[in-house]
C-alpha cells in the first residue's frame, strides 16, 4: 500500500472512530434520528438554523430538539457546544419546583397547603405565617416584591445587594392577602429552595444531584449561592442545552425518565396545569402553575398547547405532550425584550415544521 493510501485510509477510519464515538456518546442519553425519520422537515430546521446563525446580535447559544423520546436536531451558535455550560437565570425556577414535588414525595414537607412558617425558623408573625407553599409556587405570595419593579423591599436586585438574604427576605412586608394576586416575585422561589433545604438539611443543589439531576444523566453544572451560603432557587443555574431537555423530556414522560421513575406524575400535572390565568400580564403565557407555564400556540389552523420553564434572555424549555416533543433554548439575550421574541419564533418554527 503506498503511503498516501494509507494515510488516506488511516484519515477515513480515524473520521469513523471519531464519528462512531460521538454518536455513542449522544446516544447513551438518547436515540438519535434525523428530523424527517421523525415527521419534521429537515429542510425547514436546517433553513432555520443558518439564518439564526446570521443573527447579528451573536447571543443565541443553543437549540437541541427531541421527538418520540429520541435527538432529532440540535445546534450551537456564538462559541457554544454540547458541553457548554450555560446560566438559564430563571428557567431555574421551574427546577426548583421539581424539587419541591420531590421533597413532597419523600415525605420531607407535609404538603403545599403547610405554611411557610413550619420550615422557616423565625418567620416574623406579620402576616407572612399566612402564605403557604402553594402561594409560592403560584407566585402569590402577597409579599411586597415585583421583580420588575425596583422600587419594592423585595426586588431581587435589591437583594442581590445583601449580606444575608434570609434576613432580607424576612423583612419583605407583606402588600396583599397571600392566594389573592399573581405577581412575578424572584424572592417566591428563593423561599421554595430554602424550605426545601432546612427540611431536608442539605444545600439545594445537592439534594438536587442526588434526586434529580445525576438520574437525568446531569453530570456537570454549577448553581450559584449567596450570602449567608443559600442556594439560589430562583436561577443562576448553569447546565447544558441537552441537561434542558433532558428535564423537558421527564416532563413529557409524566416524570419518568428512561422508564425509572423520578417525579410523582401528579406533581408534574399540578406543575403544568392552568392553575393562575397571567395572560392579562404576560404575552407569551396563558396560565401559570407551579412555576411552569402554559400558552396555546397558534399554529396555521391548529392551537396547540405548550408548557415551558422560562428565563431571562430567551432561555427556555419547551414541552408539547401533543406532539410529544422538547425544544430547549439557550441564550445569553439577558434583559433584552428581543430574546424573548426570538425563541418564541423559534418554537413556532419548529412546530410549523412538524406533521402531527
Amino acid at each position: 500500500m503506498s503511503p498516501s493510501l494509507l494515510f488516506r485510509t488511516v484519515s477515513v477510519l480515524l473520521a469513523a472512530l471519531l464519528a462512531t464515538a460521538s454518536q455513542l456518546l449522544v446516544s447513551d442519553r438518547w436515540p438519535v434520528a434525523t428530523p424527517n425519520q421523525e415527521e419534521i422537515e429537515g429542510k425547514r430546521l436546517n433553513a432555520l438554523f443558518a439564518h439564526l446563525a446570521t443573527d447579528p446580535t451573536k447571543d443565541l447559544k443553543g437549540i437541541v430538539i427531541l421527538r418520540h423520546g429520541k435527538l432529532v436536531a440540535e445546534s450551537y451558535f456564538n462559541g457554544d457546544d454540547s458541553n457548554t455550560l450555560h446560566d438559564i437565570r430563571s428557567a431555574t425556577k421551574s427546577i426548583t419546583a421539581t424539587l419541591m414535588g420531590i421533597a413532597i414525595q419523600q415525605h420531607i414537607v407535609r404538603s403545599v397547603d403547610d405554611s411557610i412558617a413550619d420550615y422557616l425558623p423565625n418567620l416574623p408573625q406579620d402576616g407572612k405565617q399566612n402564605i403557604t407553599i402553594r402561594d409560592l409556587l403560584n407566585m402569590r405570595s402577597g409579599l411586597d416584591a415585583a421583580d420588575d419593579d425596583p422600587a419594592t423591599p423585595g426586588n431581587e436586585s435589591g437583594l442581590d445587594k445583601s449580606t444575608d438574604w434570609i434576613r432580607s427576605v424576612y423583612a419583605i412586608p407583606m402588600k396583599v392577602s397571600p392566594g389573592k394576586q399573581y405577581t412575578y416575585v424572584s424572592v417566591n422561589a428563593f423561599l421554595v429552595g430554602t424550605i426545601i433545604e432546612n427540611a431536608s438539611k442539605m444545600h439545594l443543589d445537592d439534594f438536587a444531584k442526588q434526586n434529580l439531576f445525576l438520574p437525568l444523566g446531569i453530570t456537570r453544572y454549577d448553581w450559584r449561592r449567596v450570602p449567608i451560603d443559600r442556594t439560589t432557587g430562583q436561577g443562576n443555574l448553569n447546565i447544558t442545552a441537552r441537561d434542558e431537555a433532558a428535564i423537558g423530556l421527564l416532563f413529557l414522560q409524566k416524570g419518568q425518565y428512561h422508564d425509572r421513575p423520578i417525579v410523582n406524575p401528579a406533581w408534574v400535572e399540578q406543575c403544568i396545569a392552568r392553575q393562575v390565568p397571567i395572560s392579562a400580564v404576560d404575552p407569551y403565557a396563558d396560565f401559570y402553575g407551579y412555576m411552569w407555564y402554559t400558552k396555546a400556540e397558534p399554529v396555521g389552523d391548529r392551537s396547540i398547547p405548550v408548557h415551558f420553564a422560562s428565563g431571562n434572555g430567551g432561555n427556555k424549555i419547551y414541552v408539547v405532550p401533543s406532539l410529544d416533543m422538547v425544544v430547549a433554548i439557550t441564550s445569553s439575550a439577558y434583559n433584552r425584550p428581543d430574546g424573548q421574541r426570538r425563541s418564541q419564533d423559534i418554537l413556532l418554527e419548529v412546530l410549523s415544521a412538524t406533521r402531527p
